[in-house]
């Protein structure tokens, strides 16, 4: 028995060119090219479900993030975010699979859905907050249309990028902690462990015990070790509630209880619910920074995740070009509106689909299986509703450590390197903004450049950058000496 050769693989031949393959293969072969990229359609099926169960927690995450208020007091219904996260999720992962035909999976991004609570929607509507959305992915897009999304790429010194996402990861986790009760505003102090400088109530316990769960199962390298702790504190906090151990009062958003039947139709009620103008009280200024850090946020990790998952694909060229990278870069960009038009926040790739990729994934095809079952999802939207608020926080600071890991990019020993990239990290939680430690990173990279004479290094994108995030630390001031109210 011979074994079956494996044809050289090209750019074109992945692309989806039209190029001629060999006959005797299925439709679903020849259209994603499986024997082409040495694999074949249980591998696919397989890696798509392993890289569903490793970013499901978005299902969770994301709506708890979402669940704040709005400029005008309004919230928006758990169920109906639910929904709105399912189907945005399902509809451009299925999309990555069908158009890009590479493994790579999107769902909402927790550093855009972050920036939505905290800075955007304290300003204005839940409907104008989803606008933003879709003018950030329509940005992104024309970014990718022209060519200038890899040249800012380019700018941006690498070690920035690293705080950038480091920031956002803190950010996260201080989302996390404050959301089950761990931290919280003190009396005498900016913040607090518990309300009174100690942790009260079985709910924050059970959401230590999660936490450390989901630690203690990354660190033997457990797959799916995020979805199976929040399954597990879920599991524990249905049976404490069921007993009658825990008093109802005490969890953040209700009872972990399953309300009637397990399956129910979707609630689209966000879907289109999408406003763009009224911002006038906002300031055009604000607008501008406002869509500025939403392109930061949903903009720096995508093409590094893309390029990183494809080459551990085995999909780059012996040049580092992946096929198909123009159209999974337009996809990525094209979920900012799409989760917006949804109603559930700009969609972005996930670095989770490495976890697909090391079980064999190497087509569209994995992507198409992810899709399809965050599709079923919408159908079971009470299941979800049950996991406690506390509960599904333990994944947010995992997240936000998992983020953190960039850090061992960074040379430290250089302060022309880590001061503003230590601004850049400590400032997104502090303020509670990823706007405040972006500009604080550039203007101090900046600042620091030119104070060792190194003008040549900064480069015409990093000036005005400079300039653009002096006028807004400087927004007040400048009104004031305007006369603008």
């Amino acid at each position: 028995m011979t074994q079956q050769s494996v044809e050289p693989r090209t750019a074109s031949d992945d692309a989806g060119d039209g190029s001629r393959v060999p006959a005797g293969r299925s439709w679903l072969d020849r259209y994603f090219h499986i024997s082409r990229r040495g694999s074949t359609v249980s591998r696919e099926v397989r890696g798509g479900i392993t890289t569903f169960m490793a970013m499901a927690y978005i299902l969770l995450l994301n709506p708890l993030i979402l669940s704040g208020k709005d400029a005008a007091g309004d919230t928006m219904g758990q169920k109906a975010l639910i929904t709105a996260t399912a189907f945005a999720a399902a509809f451009t992962t299925l999309l990555m699979g069908f158009v890009g035909k590479v493994p790579l999976a999107l769902a909402a991004g927790l550093s855009v859905s972050g920036v939505l609570s905290s800075q955007v929607a304290p300003n204005m509507t839940w409907p104008q907050a989803m606008g933003m959305c879709v003018m950030y992915g329509v940005v992104i897009m024309l970014l990718v249309v022209t060519g200038l999304r890899e040249m800012i790429m380019n700018a941006i010194p690498l070690a920035l990028k690293h705080g950038i996402t480091m920031g956002i990861g803190l950010f996260i986790a201080l989302i996390g902690f404050y959301k089950s009760g761990f931290v919280h505003k003190g009396a005498t102090t900016p913040v607090s462990l518990g309300p009174a400088g100690q942790l009260t109530g079985w709910p924050v316990l059970l959401f230590a015990g999660t936490l450390l769960l989901i630690f203690m199962l990354q660190a033997r390298n457990v797959p799916g070790a995020i979805l199976i702790g929040i399954v597990t504190g879920t599991v524990v906090a249905a049976v404490l509630n069921g007993l009658g151990v825990i008093d109802p009062k005490q969890w953040a958003n209700g009872a972990p209880e399953l309300h009637g039947s397990a399956v129910s139709m979707p609630d689209f009620s966000l879907f289109g619910h999408v406003e763009f103008g009224g911002w006038g009280r906002v300031g055009a200024m604000t607008i501008a920074m406002i869509v500025f850090t939403l392109v930061l946020a949903g903009f720096f990790d995508a093409m590094a995740t893309i390029i990183g998952v494809g080459t551990e694909a085995n999909l780059a060229d012996d040049k580092g070009r992946m096929p198909g990278l123009s159209k999974a870069l337009f996809i990525d960009g094209a979920g900012g509106a799409i989760g917006g038009v949804a109603g559930g926040s700009g969609q972005t790739v996930f670095i989770e689909s490495a976890t697909g990729v090391g079980e064999g994934a190497r087509t569209g095809l994995a992507s198409v299986v992810t899709g399809l079952f965050f599709a079923a999802c919408l159908f079971f939207t009470p299941v979800t509703a049950i996991v406690p608020q506390e509960v599904a926080s333990a994944a947010l600071v995992v997240i936000g450590a998992m983020m953190l890991m960039n850090a061992r990019h960074v040379d430290w020993a250089d302060r022309a390197t880590c001061i503003p990239v230590f601004l850049t990290v400590v400032l997104m939680p502090f303020t509670y903004t990823i706007t405040s430690g972006v500009a604080a990173g550039v203007i101090s990279y900046t600042a620091i450049k030119v104070a060792q004479g190194k003008f040549r290094e900064i480069g015409a994108f990093m000036w005005g950058l400079t300039a653009i995030f002096l006028v807004y630390f400087a927004l007040h001031p400048i009104e004031a000496w305007l006369g603008v109210h």
